[in-house]
């Protein structure tokens, strides 16, 4: 038993309906699977992360993969050999959509709503990448129609299905640290880590290079305005160009701020302020800045108080807290929790390497009992947490529902900082920045024709 049956006609429809900014064409009904039987999977964008995500599905079919760069991509291909082989995910769709139950999309950020929203109004479940879009109105249309269309949904930030970050969770809601009204934290993207991370910060590149013959520019463009190929864009550097990427803040953000949205329940904020290294118009205008500073401003949430939540990258770090040991020393990714009664601290996924400080304060701490659901341990447990809800209909833990208002927040700050130096009034509800008419413009920039949503 598949998912659905559909015929060219049904599929054409929802194509047309991709074309109109809100859902209104008739929805394809995802079908229930069998927690025996095997999802039928797709994969979108495979020769980089979605490599990784396709392993961790391994206990599940793999019939159909899609990339614009068959050799980025051969070793992958090679590895499903059963699979069939596209460049374009709408052939791809058109082709196998009576045989797919779910899809995987791991492409450049700036083509996941298109290829997501295609997937859903098909009835496909949906595994996507984060920071989930490349702009707010982007993923405020996925949240909603993924809600409208009643397909299980996962973004990709594995550390959302890991033990710490309910660890974490527990200690908030126990008042280990008494009341938080305060959050750092950081990362060294964009000039640390690995060579992956070390974004360009240039002006655009003016040589025109040959296309190479295994890739399909047009298509891994999608929805960006056209501009000549240029190796620096593709496969690895793109992150760092305002067109294709959301810099250190989008690539890092859904991971290290996702313990703070959580457990602190933080929800959108009511203003956000960003300040940054740029100072070349002209490189301002195609890359992001080598550091910045974000600061987002949460209002009270029931007994919660007010709170204040900065972002640095760059290697930009917080003030140490007064709990640290002089000899403590930041990790090159984390974050830190300033409580009443101590401070939190923990690593760049999921809360992992979770501390708390002072060590006085550790050593007295009773541990509260475990009250929140677990994801069953191991290699892929995000991945199949999300298999596991396609399955039994019970949300994955990082579902759309979820995981958009934390990529609404991550997007708002990488907003701001293309602005920089603006405080941005927030209206969440209306998807809108009420003091700023240049920042207002960049929540759902133009697209290409034939691209939109």
């Amino acid at each position: 038993m598949r998912v659905t049956k559909i015929t060219r006609r049904t599929f054409l429809a929802a194509a047309a309906a991709a074309a109109t900014p809100r859902v209104n064409a008739a929805r394809v009904v995802p079908g229930k699977i069998s927690p025996n039987e095997k999802l039928n999977i797709a994969g979108i964008g495979i020769g980089g992360m979605g490599k990784r995500n396709l392993e961790a599905c391994n206990s599940e079919n793999i019939v159909a993969l899609c990339d614009v760069d068959f050799d980025h991509a051969g070793k992958v291909f090679d590895a499903y050999p059963k699979a069939s082989r596209y460049r374009d995910f709408r052939k791809m769709f058109d082709a196998e959509a009576n045989n797919i139950d779910g899809v995987i999309i791991a492409t450049p950020d700036h083509t996941h709503a298109v290829i997501a929203m295609a997937a859903m109004r098909l009835g496909k479940h949906v595994y996507c990448q984060k920071p989930l879009a490349h702009n707010l109105y982007e993923v405020r249309t996925l949240t909603e129609t993924a809600r409208e269309c009643g397909v299980q949904t996962q973004m990709g930030n594995q550390g959302h299905s890991f033990e710490q970050v309910r660890r974490l969770h527990e200690w908030i809601d126990d008042g280990a640290i008494g009341q938080i009204r305060e959050v750092h934290a950081w990362t060294d993207r964009p000039v640390g880590g690995s060579a992956v991370s070390d974004f360009p910060i240039m002006k655009r590149p003016t040589d025109t290079p040959p296309v190479p013959e295994a890739l399909d520019w047009e298509l891994w463009l999608g929805p960006a305005q056209f501009r000549p190929y240029h190796p620096i864009y593709h496969p690895m550097l793109w992150r760092g160009f305002w067109d294709f990427g959301t810099g250190p803040l989008g690539d890092m953000g859904c991971h290290i701020l996702d313990p703070a949205f959580w457990t602190l329940r933080l929800g959108a904020p009511t203003s956000v302020q960003a300040t940054t290294t740029h100072c070349d118009k002209e490189v301002a205008a195609e890359t992001f800045p080598r550091a910045s500073i974000v600061r987002y401003q949460f209002p009270a949430r029931g007994k919660m108080p007010p709170v204040k939540l900065t972002w640095y990258d760059g290697r930009l770090l917080p003030p140490a807290p007064e709990a640290f040991d002089p000899r403590q020393r930041f990790d090159s990714n984390g974050a830190i929790f300033i409580g009443e009664k101590g401070v939190i601290m923990h690593g760049k996924h999921g809360a992992g390497d979770l501390r708390l400080l002072p060590r006085s304060l550790a050593d007295q701490y009773k541990q509260p009992p475990r009250r929140l659901p677990r994801v069953p341990e191991g290699p892929g447990a995000h991945e199949q947490d999300w298999i596991r809800a396609c399955k039994d209909g019970k949300p994955a833990c990082s579902n759309f529902e979820y995981s958009g208002k934390l990529a609404e927040m991550v997007l708002l700050g990488v907003l701001a900082t293309r602005v920089k130096d603006r405080r941005l009034e927030w209206d969440s509800e209306a998807l809108k920045i009420a003091n700023d008419k240049e920042a207002n413009d960049l929540i759902n920039p133009p697209c290409r024709e034939g691209w939109t949503l």
